[in-house]
């Protein structure tokens, strides 16, 4: 029993280390200073590029919840190992909660846009948490004896107040960061009409298959892959965007400066990198945005920049080749999507958006600096990990329907999916069964080359176990490649393929 009250009493301690320490943060309005976030962010740093990718791949968007969770089962065993030690010994269960404080402050003072002060809740923690430790082993000390009823009930009572306590401090730090929520800001930002509108969709652009992928993703559906654990909260009204470095002529922009630019209406279609073939790690959207060649001219790029080093308000830093900016496709400083302001998730209040590039290279989110230069004197954060410096995106190609292991009844069946190669275009797309002859498939029309494109055929399907394939040709005549390889490190390839059975 004693073993399972000091095993307790660890969890409670590190529950108040927990919640103060969220209040501290939420008192300081620095959400990233939360041990726990702090932590996390520390951890995907150090993972391993296989590992990072394996887990895009299992968990997709909820990987970030995966890791938190994994991060609070293990803090929970800590405690349980921090409350036994400290049993009889409360200074070695102290200098555990130190231990633990110390990871913290390292955590929180290793992030690239971290200030001294984001150090404050990870000291306030482990200090709140030695107290709580060191009061609940006290009372429950006083509550040993067989006769002592009063005792035992002032350590149950003690033991509650301190559970009670890191709920309200830590649900109290919570609200305080929530003042700092930009949504309701977003909510009331009218954007302006773009100067040049989109092309119109074309009708038929979206094939009428039941299962298939839509033409335009949702806000809501549209993939999010980065490595923030908490949304950055950034107020268009105070954001600015600084343009320096080798240029001859370095600007500041407001909000509204950026508003004021004569802003263009684009579909286009992101993907990132760690797609695997067949993936569904991209999405297209209708982008609203001031087009960035003609910011960076008004700077001026001087001679031998080819590196944009752009840095986001969390302190990621994406490197895109300054060529593919400048050479008359529709790269843009994104204000809108899909008809209104940009979501928190996906950048807002701006963001890059960058067509034919992988998303590591292109589509930094909540962008608050933009720095001219040569990949030669500076590195981003996916370029130091070993991922290629120049990423166009792959010729790529899928089959959304039938879906992998369909059972399908015998006769006409319909083969559909979606294929793309921004910037470049799809001109074709040939599918086959089993190792039978490649078909050509119906291309749907679309807008223009930067956006995926959706092809249908039908298919007289005959009993038994089949594999259908998928490859497309882009836009200068190259066929995608059979041959396949992991996203590592620049965008998997190889052709698609599901396995399906027909009765």
């Amino acid at each position: 029993m004693r073993w399972v009250t000091a095993a307790l009493h660890g969890l409670l301690a590190a529950a108040a280390a927990l919640g103060s320490a969220e209040l501290a943060a939420g008192a300081i309005g620095r959400a990233t200073a939360s041990p726990i976030l702090a932590v996390g962010a520390g951890f995907i740093d150090l993972t391993p590029v296989r590992l990072k990718d394996f887990a895009i791949r299992t968990f997709g968007d909820d990987d970030k919840a995966v890791l938190l969770a994994g991060l609070g089962c293990g803090t929970a065993m800590a405690a349980v190992a921090v409350g036994l030690l400290s049993r009889g010994r409360p200074l070695r269960g102290a200098a555990g909660l130190a231990a633990f404080g110390i990871v913290g402050v390292v955590a929180a003072l290793t992030r690239p846009a971290a200030d001294l002060v984001d150090a404050v809740p990870a000291v306030v923690g482990a200090a709140c948490g030695m107290a709580a430790l060191t009061l609940l082993a006290a009372r429950s000390r006083e509550g040993a004896g067989p006769a002592r009823v009063d005792d035992r009930r002032r350590a149950l009572l003690t033991g509650a107040g301190v559970a009670a306590a890191a709920a309200v401090s830590g649900a109290g730090g919570r609200a305080l960061l929530r003042r700092g929520n930009v949504s309701a800001v977003r909510a009331r930002l009218r954007l302006p009409p773009p100067v040049s509108p989109a092309a119109p969709v074309p009708p038929g652009a979206q094939v009428r298959v039941p299962g298939m992928t839509s033409f335009r993703t949702s806000n809501a559906a549209f993939y999010r892959v980065d490595t923030a654990l908490v949304l950055p909260q950034v107020d268009p009204r105070d954001w600015t965007l600084r343009i320096h470095g080798m240029v001859a002529r370095p600007i500041e922009l407001t909000f509204d400066d950026l508003l004021r630019q004569a802003l263009v209406e684009r579909d286009i279609t992101l993907a990132c990198v760690s797609n695997q073939v067949g993936g569904d790690l991209a999405g297209s959207a209708r982008w609203l945005g001031a087009p960035l060649a003609a910011v960076l001219r008004r700077a001026g790029v001087r001679a031998g920049a080819d590196q944009i080093l752009s840095r986001s308000s969390d302190g990621m830093t994406l490197g895109t080749p300054l060529e593919a900016v400048l050479d008359g496709r529709d790269a843009l400083l994104a204000v809108g999507m899909n008809g209104e302001p940009l979501p928190v998730a996906h950048g807002f209040p701006a963001r890059m958006v960058v067509p034919g590039l992988y998303g590591y290279v292109s589509a930094t989110k909540w962008v608050v600096d933009l720095k001219v230069t040569r990949f030669a004197t500076d590195q981003a954060y996916w370029t130091k990990r070993g991922y290629a410096e120049h990423a166009p995106v792959k010729t790529f190609s899928r089959i959304d329907v039938p879906k992998p292991f369909a059972r399908l009844k015998a006769g006409p069946v319909a083969v559909a999916g979606t294929a793309w190669a921004q910037h470049r275009g799809i001109d074709a797309v040939e599918w086959q069964v089993d190792d039978g002859p490649w078909r050509p498939a119906r291309l749907a029309p679309v807008p223009g080359i930067d956006t995926w494109r959706q092809w249908l055929a039908e298919w007289d399907a005959s009993p038994g176990s089949h594999t259908l394939r998928v490859r497309a040709v882009d836009g200068t005549g190259t066929t995608q490649p059979e041959h396949r390889t992991p996203p590592f490190p620049d965008g998997a390839t190889g052709w698609h393929s599901v396995v399906v059975t027909v009765t």
